[in-house]
């Protein structure tokens, strides 16, 4: 399945987007459980409940190391959702589409529209986009087709923290500027972002020998006021740095 795309690409290239408030969103990223690969709902160490939430994906895919699409799905296992593929992966995405919120006077959430709250504070869909390296890329990483917001390496990843890495925040197949990137959204969601320049980039030393989870978050304005006001669109890239042989 795929999540229909906008057309507001040629907005968010130029850079004109909403302010991005990054305190309290949640993402969807993959981690390792127990040496299988697990599908993440959360925020921070703070990992809720994804299989409540599978209903909201919209995809999942694999691909082999040459970017060929692999027969791939989520499969339950207890409280998490847990990675089948039909031969081995390089990578997994997969997107979600959080539906539309909105805030009301009193500081509770709604999981309705406008129509419903016209006195809201706030109001927005929330889109959430996943791209999980399985191994360090040697070619170049492509631009998935289910992911409207994409995170992709400029040139090579580097293997050791503290390397610097260069990355390029694509919105609807186009680099986009001023969007707000979290280095380290797992082990330090409150960190202040980063904002990818004029050409939709962004470097900084990496963060962890380990499992590195990288978010980019725009906020684009709404085809549906009526019903919220603007659109939050989030994506991840989690790659891991190997460690040294035991």
């Amino acid at each position: 399945m795929r999540f229909s795309r906008t057309a507001l690409a040629a907005t968010a290239a130029a850079g004109v987007l909403f302010a991005v408030s990054t305190a309290d969103a949640h993402a969807i990223w993959f981690a390792q459980r127990a040496n299988q690969l697990a599908l993440i709902y959360g925020l921070g160490a703070d990992d809720l409940d994804a299989v409540r939430r599978m209903d909201k994906l919209t995809s999942v895919a694999g691909y082999d190391d040459k970017w060929q699409p692999v027969e791939t799905k989520l499969r339950v296992a207890g409280p998490l959702p847990l990675v089948d593929s039909a031969e081995p992966i390089a990578a997994v995405t997969a997107a979600m589409n959080y539906g539309i919120w909105t805030l009301t006077p009193d500081g509770e959430w709604h999981n309705e529209g406008l129509d419903r709250h016209p006195d809201a504070t706030r109001s927005e869909r929330t889109m959430k986009y996943a791209v999980y390296l399985a191994k360090l890329p040697t070619t170049d990483v492509p631009l998935f087709a289910d992911q409207v917001l994409q995170i992709v390496p400029v040139g090579r990843i580097p293997e050791e923290k503290g390397k610097p890495i260069a990355l390029r925040v694509y919105y609807e197949g186009k680099p986009v500027a001023g969007a707000d990137v979290v280095a380290d959204f797992v082990d330090d969601p409150d960190q202040p972002p980063l904002k990818t320049d004029a050409k939709g980039e962004v470097a900084f030393p990496v963060r962890n020998q380990g499992r590195n989870t990288i978010t980019a978050t725009i906020i684009v304005p709404s085809s549906e006021p009526t019903l919220y006001k603007s659109v939050e669109q989030r994506a991840s890239l989690t790659f891991v740095l190997p460690h040294v042989p035991e």
